[in-house]
């Protein structure tokens, strides 16, 4: 597609990537329209069911669509929130990819969230967009959720499949939900912390799905983390000393497990080591690569 902004229809747009992407895309000449749950109450709003088909009349005329939708995944996971999160995403991604594929006027490019999760728990594998997926319930999720866009990528649509690392914001997110416990000096590392984490700075999300969109080469997936993953021991330990205090206080994996169920074996104990290469060889400039620096900047704002 052109570099020239357009018109742009975004999905999940109040949550923690698509408030920050939505004044960004704005700001530099996109007229953004917003598909929201209720009914419209002001211009540039559509509304739609992620669990409904969707008129195609409603989604034509797009340029780009970018569909960041789905429930979240921070919680114990119960059988109910698990079906929850499955259908946010698979029937939603589904429902959208079909009407897009039948619009009059298609748009050339849908990105589409999901995540690294796909990979499942690979101990110290160096992971990259050409890797297997993995096993596990969110492996599961991330294959169904990508494999819903398929329809829209058949009918010409240059499809992205944006796989979220980590996104580190003092507003939400994991970093939001890890501040207290560190600023009163009660955080560690969680089980052994040998394992993975693969993060990216909010601010770098934004840049990644604004460069994917003048990016005509790239489709299918693309890893949307920074290029210095790092074990969650050291992770807590830069956080720590982003904050000028100790971490003296680990989780032990029975006590995460016993807290939050197969989530803290698939979201905090799971090692996944993903570098973010079709960013980097299609020219991407991190803005926020390096953790340290990255913290400081996310928590001076």
């Amino acid at each position: 597609m052109s570099a020239t902004p357009g018109k742009v229809l975004i999905s999940g747009s109040s949550g923690l990537v698509g408030s920050a992407l939505l004044p960004r895309l704005a700001a530099i000449g996109w007229q953004v329209t917003r598909l929201i749950r209720s009914s419209p109450s002001a211009p540039g709003q559509v509304s739609w069911d992620p669990r409904r088909t969707i008129s195609p009349d409603s989604v034509s005329g797009f340029d780009a669509v970018i569909h960041l939708a789905g429930e979240t995944i921070a919680e114990r996971w119960t059988e109910r929130n698990r079906q929850a999160i499955r259908d946010s995403r698979v029937l939603g991604t589904r429902n959208i990819a079909e009407a897009l594929a039948q619009a009059a006027k298609r748009p050339a490019l849908l990105v589409a969230a999901s995540a690294i999760g796909y990979y499942g728990d690979r101990g110290d594998e160096v992971l990259n967009e050409e890797s297997s997926g993995g096993a596990g319930f969110l492996a599961e999720v991330c294959r169904e959720w990508e494999a819903a866009t398929q329809v829209a990528a058949q009918a010409g649509i240059r499809t992205v499949l944006a796989r979220f690392g980590i996104v580190l914001s003092r507003s939400g997110g994991a970093l939001g939900k890890m501040l207290t416990p560190f600023r009163l000096g009660l955080g560690g590392r969680v089980g052994s912390g040998a394992q993975w984490w693969s993060w990216v700075a909010l601010d770098d999300v934004v840049g990644a799905i604004e460069h994917v969109m003048k990016t005509e080469a790239l489709a299918g997936p693309v890893n949307v983390v920074s290029p210095s993953p790092v074990t969650n021991r050291e992770f807590t330990r830069t956080l720590a000393s982003a904050l000028s205090r100790p971490a003296f206080f680990p989780m032990p994996e029975l006590a995460a497990r016993l807290a939050l169920g197969q989530m803290a074996d698939e979201l905090l104990l799971a090692s996944q080591r993903v570098e973010p290469a079709r960013l980097r060889s299609s020219g991407y400039r991190f803005r926020r690569p390096e953790l340290g620096n990255a913290l400081a900047a996310i928590l001076a704002k």
